[in-house]
């Protein structure tokens, strides 16, 4: 079957710079990447992952790490595990 149909998005110039920097590292591009999205939701008869609305503690804690509150930071890995008492 030939491919002759289009499909066409916008979004963010950012993100999709991004993303296609990590897809060309998987060897994909972001017609392959469709592609394979559409074979699985073709096989799957739905998203092949979960998409869920996150409960309130997580919304809450999410919410707190984007503005920064009780957010730890660490220069290396060694201080990050000491910390946490590893």
């Amino acid at each position: 079957m030939s491919k002759t149909a289009t499909i066409r998005t916008r979004i963010e110039p950012g993100l999709k710079s991004e993303v296609e920097s990590i897809l060309a590292q998987l060897g994909l591009t972001a017609s392959e990447t469709v592609h394979l999205l559409y074979r699985q939701i073709k096989l799957q008869r739905g998203l092949p992952f979960d998409v869920r609305i996150p409960n309130v503690l997580t919304t809450r804690t999410l919410n707190a790490s984007k503005t920064g509150k009780n957010v730890k930071r660490f220069d290396n890995k060694k201080e990050l595990f000491a910390d946490l008492g590893l």
